[in-house]
């Protein structure tokens, strides 16, 4: 047993700024999370990055923003810059279900306490520290800065707001994973340049000053998209923007972009390169505890810590580009993957902590099998801007091999002190058929199912083919639900073949963009005759940085311009909820009544059938049964898949 002594975590008070034997602070980092020293939580991440670059570093975790403030200047004054994240989570999806009902629990702090991150916790932490230390510069990051860098719809106010650099007053912004940025940035202050003079750093965003010289770089093209002042007065022109902000975040070789906010302008400047492999490991070997804070000990369990606190993350990125989702936004297309010592060494050190009984939680990232998968040719990516690599078809130059992921999880499983790994994380079952991923070997494709569904769950294999509508699919980026059949026969096959008696759980998102009330009645038809039950379901959630989200606020999808119907009222939300349940007697004359208006009879009989066999339905009783609530997707992968929600959202 390991004795961990105080020094050990990142200081979080004076006293232990002392410990250390530290007169002065370089950074002192504000975040809307608890504590957690894990390479799964950013605000560690970020605190261990700055450390490892020679820093004097700080974290206030969670700072109380209902008395004197005392938490923003206990520290005192750092000599370099103050830096703000929101946490693992933006603040609204973390306090707000999507129906905008304040959460009961909030999974970053002790014991699920709520109330301890504020709403908009990047702007008020950054007022605060803007208030109380002027002269110092403020450094901005996390899901929630990065995915609110330009003008953006924000559901839960339901408006359309600036860059959060305007609304927070901070000085600069980091956008995506902060590793490369953040060393490029303390490069240059170590070497005495002037925080407001680094304009040019790539992914970092800054608002220039009416009369400010633009920062010249003769490496960059520059794009100017609609002011803001504009998109309030024209939703087309906020939509159209976003087709510029999505393909240039997700190009290797991106143009810089410029947007008016009032006499200032906006300024983000291109990304960096995905990370190396080394790059990767750097970050995932640096000396963390894996543990909370000691100061929570009394407190209770951290519910997001404990979730992960088994698991190990493979991989960073995802080459889905969903239409609902905030992944690749945030992490990118491209995938950073670490290497197999480097991810055999975390799970070592797993395996030496007091309470490991032998089983990983998961072997994941933000999907399950994208790991060490690229492009054959890196110049037919370099110069590739669509937003998805597997939609509407698979790339003809991605690799997607399961050799190597299917290698790694034979590697894990060979420690001696591992029971069992299993994927938490989800899987994308449609890369997993031979007939849409026609570039793959058929063979290694059962063989990567099967050693998933033999020796990597337990009783569940979780799938989120999303619809059954075609229309609806393809606006989401997600193929036909022709292959999810495909993908179910493969797993039937397998399932009787070895006796595992496995049950095959899909999820599903209503509400989302372009659907209607009959392709809810057909969803839950067509998963009826399938032998499905389902009892809960997404209800899709607005949030920035999303072409759904677009849609939702604009009526227009950015690509086309052309008009796209979403449901947006209660009611409309409600109905299409209801065709879930058609198993409910209280849904029948419902049910009836909405499909013999629309003319679909159809349906009707598939769902109703006239013989009652219905009534044989009840919950509980079906092969098949949703047994995770689920609010949210994107941003955080929410409880339908914790592991996802917890692990994958960073900085």
């Amino acid at each position: 047993m390991r004795i961990r002594q105080l020094s050990d975590w990142l200081p979080t008070t004076n006293k232990e700024v002392k410990l250390r034997g530290w007169d002065e602070l370089d950074v002192i980092l504000f975040s809307g999370d608890a504590y957690v020293d894990h390479p799964a939580f950013g605000p560690a991440v970020i605190g261990r990055i700055l450390e490892s670059y020679g820093l004097k570093v700080a974290i206030v975790p969670q700072p109380s923003v209902h008395d004197n403030l005392q938490d923003f200047t206990k520290l005192g004054t750092p000599r370099l810059f103050f830096a703000v994240t929101a946490g693992c989570m933006d603040s609204m999806v973390s306090n707000y279900t999507a129906s905008k009902r304040r959460r009961d629990k909030d999974a970053y702090t002790p014991n699920g306490d709520k109330g301890f991150r504020p709403d908009y916790a990047t702007t008020v932490y950054t007022k605060i520290l803007k208030e109380k230390f002027p002269e110092v510069p403020v450094l901005i990051g996390g899901i929630e800065a990065s995915l609110r860098r330009v003008t953006h719809y924000d559901y839960w106010s339901n408006k359309l707001m600036p860059s959060i650099l305007e609304s927070s007053g901070a000085d600069m912004l980091v956008y995506g994973m902060g590793e490369q940025p953040l060393r490029e940035l303390v490069s240059l202050l170590q070497k005495g340049v002037p925080f407001d003079s680094l304009k040019t750093i790539k992914q970092t965003a800054v608002l220039l000053e009416a009369g400010d010289k633009v920062p010249k770089n003769k490496n960059w093209q520059d794009v100017e998209i609609a002011s803001h002042d504009t998109c309030l007065q024209d939703k087309k022109a906020y939509a159209a923007n976003f087709k510029v902000i999505e393909q240039e975040s997700n190009k290797l070789y991106a143009r810089r972009i410029f947007q008016e906010i009032g006499s200032k302008k906006l300024m983000i400047n291109p990304p960096y390169p995905t990370m190396t492999e080394k790059e990767i490991d750097g970050s995932f070997d640096l000396p963390y505890t894996r543990m909370p804070h000691p100061k929570y000990n009394k407190r209770g369990p951290i519910p997001a810590y404990e979730m992960i606190k088994f698991s190990v993350n493979i991989h960073r990125g995802c080459f889905g580009g969903c239409s609902f989702c905030t992944i690749s936004a945030h992490q990118g297309k491209f995938i950073a993957s670490r290497s197999k010592e480097s991810v055999l060494k975390e799970v070592d050190e797993l395996t030496k902590m007091d309470d490991f009984k032998g089983y990983l939680s998961d072997i994941g990232g933000p999907s399950a099998n994208m790991y060490q998968m690229k492009g054959k040719v890196q110049a037919i990516c370099d110069k590739c801007v669509a937003p998805s690599c597997i939609s509407p078809v698979i790339c003809s130059n991605l690799d997607t091999s399961h050799k190597p992921l299917t290698e790694l999880y034979q590697a894990v499983d060979k420690h001696p002190k591992v029971k069992k790994s299993f994927i938490g994380s989800g899987i994308r079952h449609d890369m997993l058929v031979p007939e849409f991923n026609k570039n793959a070997d058929p063979k290694e494709l059962d063989a990567y199912t099967e050693e998933v569904m033999t020796k990597h769950v337990s009783g569940r294999l979780k799938v989120a083919p999303e619809h059954t509508s075609d229309p609806v699919l393809k606006l989401m980026r997600k193929p036909s639900f022709h292959y999810f059949h495909k993908f179910k026969d493969r797993f039937d096959r397998i399932n009787k073949k070895r006796k595992l008696n496995l049950q095959l759980i899909p999820y599903f998102i209503s509400s989302h963009p372009a659907c209607e009330p009959e392709d809810m009645a057909n969803l839950a038809a067509e998963t009826k005759d399938m032998g499905f039950q389902l009892e809960q379901v997404q209800d899709f959630t607005p949030t920035p940085m999303t072409v759904a989200t677009v849609i939702y606020y604009s009526g227009y999808h950015p690509y086309t311009l052309k008009e796209v119907n979403t449901p947006k009222t209660k009611q409309e939300k409600l109905d299409q909820h209801k065709f879930f349940f058609w198993y409910k007697k209280e849904n029948r004359k419902w049910i009836k009544d909405k499909l013999t208006k629309v003319g679909r009879t159809d349906l009707l009989k598939k769902l109703l059938p006239e013989d009652a066999s219905w009534r044989k339905n009840k919950p509980g009783k079906a092969k098949n049964t949703f047994d995770d609530a689920v609010t949210f997707k994107g941003a955080t992968k929410s409880p339908r898949n914790k592991s996802r929600r917890f692990k994958k959202k960073r900085r």
